[in-house]
């Protein structure tokens, strides 16, 4: 089982950036949920660990000792952006980093920008950074900056549907990717037929027998005997070999 550890920027107290009506701590507390349901729904053997769940606030200290208590195979730290400028996407790694987490956040950043390219989003590239999350995190580690909260064109983006789905998106593949994750298979979905439209002589006959109690024993005398149910059974067999 692997364990995926997703952590939500800010919370509580913490709003992180602010603009244009939006705040990054719901920004990354909606990303992050949605990527621990799809990781979880879609893929075998994969356990996503949440710093928070709700609008909380936590020290930084607390959310990478949390992680590696847990002992997680890696750590993605979901942030929003600000600081003007043009906007877009980036992702951050420790300025000394292990080799895991490089091939991480090649993936990672790869897979959310693949997800983002139809909604016409810059890419801003991956960097190095002397962040906490990636630098005291004993796991491969990598912080994601998702769009400029402070730039309109951006928070535009970010206000639609289509574009939190993307990033959740985005996240989810990329790390289905680094650990090998395989989905699971899709489960046929059987559509229960209407006995009425299907066969209405079977519809007739079940409401007789039921109201004259040969399955309860309210039928004088025995019982639905073993003749009578061979006889039903032949006809529902007949009925449908006829379709």
């Amino acid at each position: 089982m692997k364990k995926v550890w997703i952590d939500a920027g800010h919370g509580g107290k913490d709003s992180g950036a602010v603009g244009n009506g939006l705040k990054e701590k719901d920004i990354a507390l909606d990303v992050s949920l949605g990527v621990k349901k799809r990781l979880e729904d879609n893929y075998d053997g994969v356990q996503v660990l949440l710093t928070r769940s709700t609008d909380v606030f936590l020290e930084l200290s607390e959310r990478t000792k949390a992680a590696d208590k847990a002992e997680a195979d890696i750590l993605v730290s979901v942030h929003c952006n600000a600081g003007g400028g043009a906007g877009g996407f980036e992702t951050f790694r420790y300025i000394n980093p292990q080799p895991a987490s490089v091939a991480l956040q090649n993936v990672l950043h790869k897979e959310i920008m693949v997800a983002l390219k139809p909604f016409g989003v810059i890419d801003r590239g991956q960097k190095a950074k002397n962040l906490h999350m990636v630098r005291e995190s004993k796991m491969p580690a990598v912080l994601t900056e998702n769009l400029f909260i402070d730039v309109a064109s951006d928070a535009a983006k970010l206000k639609r549907k289509e574009i939190i789905d993307a990033l959740i998106e985005g996240h989810v593949t990329g790390v289905a990717k680094y650990l090998g994750l395989q989905k699971k298979e899709a489960k046929p979905v059987t559509k229960e037929r209407d006995i009425n439209v299907v066969s209405p002589w079977a519809s007739t006959a079940w409401k007789e027998m039921t109201e004259n109690g040969y399955f309860d024993g309210k039928r004088p005398g025995a019982l639905m005997t073993r003749e009578e149910v061979a006889i039903v059974l032949n006809r529902f067999r007949k009925n449908e070999l006829q379709k």
